[in-house]
């Protein structure tokens, strides 16, 4: 986040405040807190075997999301990253699931749910897509690892390896096939 981001938003929070009025209407400090430090922001590459990304939107208001994974040998997420382009909740909501999902297996982090979400940041009801899209988010991200995995797994079984040798008394060459086993 720039810098004039930064100060832009803490005038507005010393502003809402100190408006009773303007209160009522106002983020939740939850929001805020993972809006001003928001926690994993960031990416990784994403053709590395050991990262999924989910890239999501919702047209209706313009928010676009994407949440890596990086996933170690036994199926645990080690490491999450997002980038955020959209709303306050959005961003918060991108932040949150990021702390939600690191140490857990792809399986706990699939059964995470908008509503978890939801309750956790204090959404109202108008911002309830912005958890949504935190729940596809780490969908698609669980879907394009399971993915890669299985082409990599595919695309090794299916090469294999040729030694090739030359005898040096006869000059005959001799290669000889051997597939990679499962």
């Amino acid at each position: 986040m720039s810098h004039f981001n930064r100060t832009l938003l803490k005038s507005i929070s010393t502003l809402v405040r100190s408006n009773p009025f303007i209160q009522r209407r106002s983020y939740h400090q939850k929001v805020i807190d993972h809006y001003e430090n928001p926690r994993n922001a960031g990416s990784f590459p994403k053709t590395d075997l050991d990262v999924g990304t989910g890239l999501v939107g919702a047209p209706a208001c313009g928010d676009v999301m994407k949440l890596q994974i990086k996933v170690d040998d036994q199926g645990v997420i080690s490491d999450v990253r997002f980038k955020t382009f959209g709303c306050g909740s959005a961003i918060a909501s991108s932040s949150y699931m990021t702390e939600r999902v690191k140490g857990m297996t792809l399986q706990q982090a699939g059964a995470i749910r908008n509503t978890e979400i939801a309750k956790e940041l204090s959404l109202p009801p108008v911002k309830l897509h912005c958890s949504m899209l935190a729940e596809d988010a780490i969908k698609a991200a669980i879907r394009d690892y399971q993915l890669k995995i299985e082409k990599a797994g595919s695309t090794t079984s299916k090469a294999g390896h040729i030694d090739v040798s030359q005898s040096v008394v006869t000059g005959q060459t001799i290669a000889t096939a051997h597939p990679d086993a499962k």
